[in-house]
């Protein structure tokens, strides 16, 4: 199981862009995508070797990911099936 800190935002900047103490970050955008109104960050930093930067979305479990959560799609069930 991931600790709270593991979770977070911060700890997964740190993670995959690694900023050193000279290197700046800043939030670029931040918004809800179209499909499933999911939050989203995008992250950059500024480096002397240049700019990286990197979008993280919200899961459902709370978790920040490079990757986006997996659309919901419709179910059918046996109740759809019935009728």
């Amino acid at each position: 199981m991931k600790s709270t800190a593991e979770q977070s935002l911060r700890f997964q900047v740190e993670r995959w862009l690694a900023p050193g103490s000279t290197a700046s970050i800043r939030v670029i955008e931040f918004s809800r995508t179209l499909s499933g109104r999911r939050r989203y960050v995008c992250v950059e930093t500024a480096q002397p070797t240049g700019s990286r930067a990197l979008f993280f979305f919200r899961h459902d479990d709370g978790c920040w990911r490079v990757f986006p959560p997996a659309v919901d799609r419709p179910q059918m069930n046996a109740d759809c099936l019935a009728l």
